[in-house]
């Protein structure tokens, strides 16, 4: 690569998704992450694209459901270029309803729905009619048929794929030439909170666990807390602990015990379930909770991407086509809130 116009700090989803969408725009582009590909809270396992749910809207939702609405191509685009899988299925989710108050307000937000998400995805009611399901106390179910799911660390992968087939390179160390985006995760938020008078965000610890169980074609699952999500290798994470104080950012413990004992209870079809394995890493959460999309304010002419936290992956096409649109053209149509002097 003789000269490069992009080089992105980060090999998680939000630096894999930036690089490959400049890349789509017809810059050169070089990712650089000393720890590889995937090496923190993208390399996870749970991945649930679910949304905000319909009212009390706000730019950051109608973000998120444009992000969502855009990532079946988006992701399919990927597949294509660089013929890895990403574990993208845009399958729906369910969740109980448990009495009749958050009966009506699950429908009061299906009319939401009806309006706020303008006919592309449904939010609706629906009595329980497989195993595969939460138990609920009124028989009756939340569906959306706007949640989709993908394999964190596959879906790395498959970017990772995507841009070295298309001439990007990914290393673990080089200069930074041309533009500079950050997208280092909470250790970059730290960094930032360091460079400033006040806490700018923050490492949110999560643990999760995978089981063998083939549900691959199954709506995922919100039920007490938790997220059940069946993904297309025939494997089922369940996710996932929100530890702010932690010691070790990468072990398990008890509290995944806790979190499989939950989700067996919760569908009785997953109590006799083999363990595959246990994982835990830390998210990146801004102060504000909004992601961090833009100029960097401490470094001049260059930019930031970061936390994402629990909806890196739903927010990362959008996120990643407006932010690859300012560096390279200079047009901002990103939200003012995700500005990342917001977050200071």
């Amino acid at each position: 690569m003789a000269t490069v116009d992009v080089t992105v700090r980060g090999a998680g989803a939000f630096g894999l998704s930036v690089a490959w969408a400049c890349i789509q725009a017809g810059a050169t582009v070089r990712v650089i992450d000393p720890n590889g590909v995937a090496s923190g809270a993208s390399g996870g396992i749970v991945g649930a694209l679910a949304p905000h749910v319909p009212e009390q809207w706000n730019p950051k939702k109608a973000f998120q459901l444009e992000s969502l609405l855009m990532a079946e191509s988006w992701w399919a685009q990927v597949e294509d270029a660089g013929g890895a899988a990403s574990g993208y299925a845009r399958t729906g989710r369910l969740q109980p309803i448990v009495d009749d108050a958050a009966l009506a307000l699950a429908k009061d937000r299906g009319q939401g729905a009806r309006t706020l998400w303008q006919g592309r995805a449904i939010w609706e009611v629906v009595t329980a009619s497989s195993d595969f399901a939460p138990a609920s106390p009124t028989g009756l179910l939340i569906h959306d048929t706007l949640s989709a799911r993908l394999h964190p660390a596959q879906a790395c992968a498959a970017l990772a794929a995507a841009i070295t087939a298309r001439g990007g390179q990914i290393a673990t160390d080089g200069p930074d030439e041309g533009h500079v985006v950050w997208a280092t995760g909470w250790e970059g938020l730290n960094a930032l909170t360091a460079d400033h008078t006040r806490m700018v965000g923050a490492g949110i610890k999560g643990q999760a666990v995978l089981l063998e169980y083939d549900a691959r074609t199954a709506p995922q699952l919100f039920v007490d807390g938790l997220h059940i999500i069946p993904h297309a290798d025939g494997t089922t994470a369940i996710g996932s602990t929100t530890e702010r104080d932690f010691d070790d950012p990468t072990s398990t413990d008890n509290q995944c015990d806790a979190l499989l004992e939950k989700a067996r209870t919760a569908i009785p079809v997953l109590a006799d379930a083999p363990e595959i394995k246990r994982w835990a890493g830390v998210r990146p959460r801004s102060r504000t909770r909004a992601p961090m999309l833009g100029k960097h304010p401490f470094r001049t002419g260059e930019f930031i991407a970061n936390g994402g936290f629990k909806i890196g992956f739903g927010m990362a096409p959008l996120a990643a086509e407006q932010l690859s649109r300012l560096i390279l053209t200079g047009e901002n149509l990103i939200p003012p809130d995700f500005d990342p002097s917001a977050s200071l």
